[in-house]
Parts: C-alpha cells; sequence; structure tokens
C-alpha cells in the first residue's frame, strides 16, 4: 500500500473514528495498522489531527515607505553616518532646517513620520545602506593610474639569477596596539643573493619610507634593477613612483592579499627582525636611534657575511607529495663574490670588509644593542633597569599592556 493509498484509507475511517467509542476506536486502530503495517501510537497522532483551514494573514502596512527611508538616507550621510540614537535627536531638531535650506526634499507628512521615527527603527531601516557602504570601501579602489602604471609580479615572475631584484616589506613594532606612531623597520632582500637591509622609521609616512628606502639602496652594495613592494600606501605613491622614474628602476607590486608574493622578504622579516628585537612596542627616539644604529652597523655585517642561506633549486609534485631540491649554503657574500653580475672594485671593496670582522666580536656587539634597547624599553614602561638574558622569545601581539609587563617581571626574575 503506497502513501496515496494510506492516506484515502485513513479518510474513509476516521469520521468512523471520531464518532466512536473507546472498544470501537481500538478496533479501527488494529484494523488500520493490521492493513498499512504502520504503527499504532504513529496511527493515533495521524487520526486526532485535525486539518484547519489556515486563515489568510493580511501583509501589515508599511509606515515607512520607499520614500520616507531615502530621505533618511541622505540624513544620514549629511551628517557623517550617526547610529541610531544620535540620528533620532539630529531628525527631531535639523529635519527643518535641512528643508528650510532645501538640501533635501520631503513632505510635510515625510518630515513627520521622520521626526517620530525611534533609534532601534533608524537602525534596522538604515542596515541595507549599510551593506551598500560596506561593500563600496571593500572595492574601493586606488590610484586607477598607479594601479594601471605599476605592474603586478608574484614570486614565479622573478628571475631569481639577476642581481638587483629587491623586495621590499615594512614589519610593525606596535606590541599589543597599533594606536599612535611607532617604529616600523623596513626590510629589504635581494632575491638572487638574499643580501638584506634595514632601515627603522616612525609611523609610516611616504616620505619617511622613501628616505628610509633611499638609504638602503645608498648601503646596497650592488646597483639596483627593479623594487618590489606589497600594496601597502607606504611605498605605494606617486612619491615613490617619482623616486623610481629618476632612478632608473622598475616598480612592481604584488597581488592584494596574496602574501606569498613577497616570499623572500617574509623569510627575512621573520629570521632578521622578528627574532632579534621581538614584538614588543617601540615609539620613542631614542629606541628608533637605538634600531637604526643596529640595522646600519653589526647586524647587516653579521647577516650578510656570516650567515648562510639555502636556496630552493627546483620543486616537483610526484603524486601527493613535493620534492625540492635545495642548493648548497651560502652566505650573501660569497653569492656576490662568485657572481659575474658585480664588478671587480665591488668584489674587492667586499672582500676587505670580510677581512676585516670579527663574528665573534659582532655577535657580541649586537647582543650588547640589543640589552640596550630592552634596558630602554624597560625604563619608558617603569621596570627596573635589569638584563634581559632571554631577549629573544618574542611576547605574544595579543597580550594587553598590562600582560605585557607580567610576562616582562617573570622574565626578569
Amino acid at each position: 500500500m503506497n502513501i496515496e493509498a494510506r492516506k484515502q484509507y485513513m479518510e474513509t475511517l476516521r469520521e468512523r473514528y471520531f464518532k466512536a467509542g473507546k472498544k470501537e476506536k481500538g478496533s479501527i486502530l488494529n484494523e488500520y495498522c493490521r492493513n498499512t503495517k504502520q504503527d499504532r501510537k504513529y496511527a493515533i497522532k495521524k487520526f486526532n489531527y485535525k486539518i484547519k483551514n489556515k486563515e489568510i494573514r493580511k501583509p501589515r502596512s508599511c509606515f515607512y515607505d520607499g520614500t520616507a527611508i531615502a530621505v533618511l538616507a541622505e540624513i544620514w550621510k549629511i551628517f557623517d553616518y550617526p547610529c541610531g540614537q544620535r540620528l533620532e535627536e539630529i531628525l527631531d531638531t535639523e529635519i527643518e532646517n535641512l528643508r528650510a535650506w532645501k538640501e533635501i526634499d520631503c513632505s510635510d507628512a515625510i518630515a513627520e513620520k521622520l521626526k517620530k521615527m525611534k533609534s532601534a527603527t533608524i537602525d534596522r531601516r538604515l542596515d541595507h545602506e549599510k551593506e551598500v557602504l560596506k561593500l563600496k570601501e571593500k572595492y574601493r579602489e586606488k590610484s586607477s593610474f598607479l594601479l594601471s602604471t605599476i605592474p603586478v609580479k608574484t614570486s614565479a615572475d622573478f628571475d631569481r639569477k639577476i642581481v638587483g631584484n629587491e623586495q621590499v616589506d615594512f614589519v610593525e613594532s606596535c606590541g599589543a596596539s597599533a594606536s599612535g606612531e611607532y617604529a616600523n623597520s623596513l626590510s629589504i632582500c635581494d632575491i638572487f643573493s638574499s643580501w638584506w637591509e634595514g632601515e627603522a622609521i616612525m609611523g609610516k609616512g611616504q616620505q619617511r619610507a622613501l628616505a628610509g628606502l633611499d638609504n638602503c639602496r645608498k648601503r646596497t652594495p650592488f646597483k639596483w634593477k627593479e623594487f618590489h613592494p606589497d600594496n601597502g600606501t607606504s611605498l605605494l605613491n606617486f612619491a615613490v613612483y617619482a623616486y623610481a622614474e629618476k632612478a632608473g628602476l622598475e616598480f612592481s607590486r604584488s597581488r592584494p592579499y596574496h602574501k606569498n608574493d613577497n616570499c623572500f622578504i617574509e623569510q627575512k622579516n621573520s629570521t632578521h627582525i622578528r627574532q632579534v628585537i621581538g614584538y614588543l612596542r617601540y615609539d620613542t627616539e631614542e629606541e628608533l636611534n637605538c634600531l637604526n644604529d643596529l640595522y646600519r652597523n653589526e647586524l647587516r655585517l653579521y647577516k650578510n657575511f656570516f650567515q648562510p642561506v639555502i636556496k630552493l633549486i627546483s620543486k616537483e609534485r610526484i603524486g601527493g607529495h613535493i620534492k625540492r631540491k635545495y642548493g648548497p649554503a651560502k652566505t650573501p657574500y660569497r653569492r656576490l663574490i662568485e657572481s659575474d653580475q658585480i664588478g671587480q672594485e665591488e668584489k674587492e671593496k667586499l672582500t676587505v670588509i670580510y677581512q676585516s670582522l670579527n663574528p665573534a666580536e659582532l655577535k657580541r656587539k649586537i647582543d650588547k644593542k640589543l640589552d640596550n634597547l630592552y634596558k630602554i624599553y624597560q625604563k619608558k614602561n617603569g621596570q627596573k633597569n635589569t638584563n634581559l638574558n632571554n631577549k629573544l622569545i618574542p611576547s605574544l601581539a595579543s597580550f594587553s599592556a598590562m600582560a605585557q609587563k607580567e610576562v616582562l617581571g617573570v622574565m626578569v626574575k
């Protein structure tokens, strides 16, 4: 017996079932369950189910129609997108003034409706406008000229055998809060040799970023051919674009939201900056000068002359695995010396610098300057002026300022 047959069978028995007594109902149920093989409790529920004629509910009339919402949205934009509680007060006091100035065009009836509107209704009626505004902000374009002029490149588009292709990035030293001004480390890495340069600037102003970029370029022992930042406005602007044109440098950028397009410099951000200075907040001139003294002298020499880098040669997918082949470990200095892309004079200068350096002494000076940096940080935060032996262990960026102080207090003990 299929579903339709069972329904028809039940309809024929239902009228008898409602008129029958207790014993007769039991016999009807026994007959139905025997013929349909359905559960007795389920059959009782089906027999007792009464079909009601559903009343068609009239749609509620909309008190605030589209015209009123359009005027409300216009007033909301005029007063810089306030919340419903603030806009409620504005509607009560300013709507007549706006009509007098002919900034809005609405009838007396709509004006009276808007004056009676409460804050919760205002927020609810403006939900659509807020969504539209968020979408416009999300997909808001930057300068169309820069976007169309500066080419987009991925990590696979670079020729890794050419000296002078630089990747650029900023590393923030803001601690647990990104408010106010704080030190930002401009980090630059050559793709072929892994030569690294760093410069600390206060904030992310365009002119400061440009000055830091120029300082790093002057310290680099070879000529730049191209530099490649991400889409941050500190370096993706007309000032840097004009600088690149004047210096004869190619200027490319990463794809938005694709961090791995700058994979070479991202690795250096971890090993050359985060593992050295940690995640604390540096926001004073004294700390900035200490960072620059470290970046411009011992740290760059130690990393470039005495820290070998293992580079990826090839990558092949075999089934579900990726087989990677790496080349021999070489320092950036060795890669430049062995390259035929820089002149003999530059190689001799690098050799003289290398022969004059003592790696153990460089390491001691780096540790001394880091100790000094942490003393300045502790003094700024009102802590005891003691050494931090495990200074390379960073504090979590999600800690609050108080949590950072407690962690540092434990580390000192």
